[in-house]
């Protein structure tokens, strides 16, 4: 049985939880704060875990004969105990910050974010739970082909704070691109119209730096979702301390930095292309032909971003929401009134019939 780290308040005894309003630890009991530098103490004990599989218990091995199946078990699950009521936690392999379902006291699994596993950097939350479903509700009557009922009627299954582990990746480049180009020109005289068509072979090399580039570490999140909620302000990211995941979920990363890097070069490249494109103007056409990067002094460093995450039921359905949890941008998917886009076509059809008509009488047709 694992160990797990909480935060008591001094005064009370009550669970101590991040407050994103305040960007302190308050006791939602007596309400005294508290600053994250007094509770800096508590991270000590990252650095004192031992790794998970260390020997660190008593272990006697009894060879039996009973017929027991233990198929169903999920070798990645571990068992935590509480220290408030002493409610055994069960969770998943990259569990790393969660709440008792007993006495809901927020929890941090410390051993989970100790050594090669503990981040670099946290973004704290700045929007609360309230901020979350407000833009849920902001974003849903936003869009005019949502069905009414879904407007009205949804109603949240499930919305949590959850910590998602990124890798940040810095590097800088020297790119280079070729372009394939035409320039069109027309005119004409009382007899004929003429085109004229010049073709260019071009060139473009820059070099640039990037910082801080975003691949997220947990296969749990599909990386389109989380792409789509960015930027992330890295200026405003901390020194990891543990005490900033009291009263959320967080995860450990399960896809490797090793493994990131292939998106990371991904997306310097077309960031690259994207730039270097933006310096080709006055041409009709231009086909990028063949584009080169070169990397240099590439780095990566291990940070936690801060998401909401909101699921809703419809009609059998399950829709899942993604909220920024530092700028509050949102991103989700949404049903569609059938209704709403038939009448929108029809409109469309009937003001075509109706130009048609008007061009049909001009010619007496009609």
């Amino acid at each position: 049985m694992s160990d797990l780290l909480d935060y008591k308040c001094p005064n009370c005894g009550g669970a101590l939880a991040f407050d994103t309003a305040l960007q302190k630890m308050k006791c939602p009991f007596c309400d005294s704060t508290f600053e994250m530098s007094e509770l800096e103490q508590k991270d000590e004990v990252l650095d004192q875990q031992p790794p998970e599989n260390a020997v660190t218990e008593d272990k006697f091995d009894w060879n039996t004969d009973a017929d027991t199946d233990w198929q169903g078990e999920d070798e990645n699950m571990s068992v935590f105990s509480c220290k408030s009521c002493g409610g055994e936690i069960v969770g998943d392999a990259n569990t790393a910050a969660t709440s008792c379902p007993y006495c809901g006291n927020p929890v941090v699994m410390s051993g989970r974010l100790s050594g090669v596993l503990k981040p670099n950097y946290v973004i704290p939350f700045k929007l609360d739970k309230n901020a979350a479903k407000a833009k849920l509700k902001e974003y849903v009557s936003s869009k005019k082909f949502a069905p009414n009922s879904f407007k009205t009627e949804n109603k949240l299954e499930e919305i949590k704070g959850i910590y998602v582990p990124f890798w940040l990746f810095d590097s800088d480049i020297d790119a280079s691109v070729q372009y394939d180009a035409t320039r069109v020109r027309t005119w004409s005289d009382s007899k004929y119209e003429y085109t004229e068509t010049s073709y260019f072979d071009i060139y473009r090399q820059g070099n640039m730096s990037f910082l801080n580039i975003p691949v997220d570490g947990s296969t749990k999140m599909p990386d389109d979702l989380m792409e789509s909620i960015e930027p992330f302000d890295f200026n405003e990211a901390v020194d990891f301390q543990t005490a900033y995941l009291a009263g959320y979920l967080a995860d450990k990363y399960d896809v490797d930095m090793n493994s990131s890097i292939p998106r990371a070069n991904e997306r310097i490249k077309h960031s690259a292309e994207d730039t270097l494109r933006g310096t080709v103007n006055g041409y009709t056409t231009v086909t990028p032909k063949a584009s080169y990067v070169q990397l240099l002094n590439g780095i990566s460093k291990y940070a936690l971003y801060p998401v909401w995450l909101l699921n809703t039921d419809y009609k059998g359905e399950k829709y899942t929401f993604a909220m920024n949890g530092q700028t509050g941008k949102f991103i989700g998917n949404l049903p569609v009134d059938k209704g709403k886009m038939a009448a929108l076509f029809a409109g469309a059809t009937i003001g075509i019939g109706a130009v048609a008509y008007a061009i049909g009488a001009i010619f007496g047709l009609f």
